[in-house]
């Protein structure tokens, strides 16, 4: 068994003897992941990093680089099924980043739901956006050159976002790279989505239909194929550049495999990278595969920037 392998299968064991997220109330598994006590280790926060706040009220974590030029910002979203999850819990991933391309990473500390359901979520990483796009650059004191991406449902907004920038501003183009970490594109569910079933590599069938439930509480399955919902099914003209990475164990595999392709399809830039053995989730944890996938990210950013 390959290094990745005897991982998974340990992380499998791990998640059999935890309340999985659909099991218990959301403030319970946000507080067992705050503690460390669940599927990822607890969050290291960075003395380095920094709050700071747009004229909205929506707080941004602020994470630089620690040395050489600036070379612009890097807006993430984080993930957590829209439910779990916060700005600061991945300090350390996005300093690497920062540290590797020359980006400010500044994360989005958007509503949950089931407190907040959509659109409370996309709204604020909408406000985000359009304060690091007209004013973000001076505040920061970085060049006015702006990527976007997150994780799961953060890459998720992040589509939702480009296409409000798109739709209701006319910035289709001011995002220069789109970052994609095994997002979820179609909230009716995807063919690999339905057809995961019950086993428990982070997501299941079951996990995913909560989370969903959580985000858009009484929407039918046609009502979440809405352009607005799932970016799917919206027209993709216009987009910036983007990278799809996600591995061959994850539920949501289907989602990068089609979005992707339609992507490229509307006449954007877009690369595919399928991780083998890669659950959900895989690039924040200590394997091989995971340190590679990351690498790919940010040489996809050093790309876009120009070398």
């Amino acid at each position: 068994m390959t290094e990745t392998g005897d991982f998974n299968r340990q992380l499998e064991q791990l998640l059999a003897t935890v309340p999985a997220a659909h099991q218990q109330p959301p403030e319970k598994t946000r507080r067992a992941r705050r503690e460390g006590r669940g599927i990822f280790p607890a969050p290291v926060l960075l003395d380095e990093a920094s709050w700071m706040s747009t004229p909205g009220g929506v707080r941004l974590r602020v994470v630089r680089p620690a040395a050489g030029a600036v070379r612009g910002a890097y807006l993430h979203i984080h993930g957590g099924g829209w439910t779990l999850g916060g700005a600061d819990m991945q300090d350390v991933a996005l300093k690497a980043l920062a540290d590797a391309t020359g980006l400010v990473a500044v994360s989005v500390e958007y509503r949950l739901a089931p407190e907040h359901p959509f659109p409370a979520g996309p709204d604020d990483c909408e406000a985000a956006a359009l304060w690091l796009l007209t004013d973000g650059a001076a505040a920061l004191e970085v060049p006015a050159w702006f990527a976007i991406g997150g994780e799961s449902a953060g890459a998720h907004l992040s589509v939702v976002t480009l296409l409000r920038l798109r739709d209701r501003h006319g910035l289709g183009g001011a995002f220069r790279a789109a970052n994609l970490v095994f997002g979820c594109y179609d909230m009716s569910m995807t063919p690999s989505q339905r057809l995961w079933g019950d086993r428990n590599l982070v997501l299941s069938t079951p996990i995913i239909r909560w989370f969903a439930d959580q985000f858009l509480p009484g929407m039918s399955a046609e009502e979440r194929r809405s352009p607005e919902v799932s970016p799917l099914y919206a027209q993709l003209a216009g987009m910036p550049p983007a990278l799809f990475s996600v591995g061959d164990l994850d539920p949501l595999l289907d989602d990068s495999l089609f979005m992707s392709e339609r992507w490229r399809a509307a006449g954007a830039a877009s690369e595919l990278r399928v991780w083998p053995e890669g659950v959900h989730g895989f690039n924040a944890y200590p394997t091989p595969v995971a340190r590679e996938a990351n690498e790919r990210q940010y040489a996809f950013l050093r790309e876009a920037l120009g070398g």
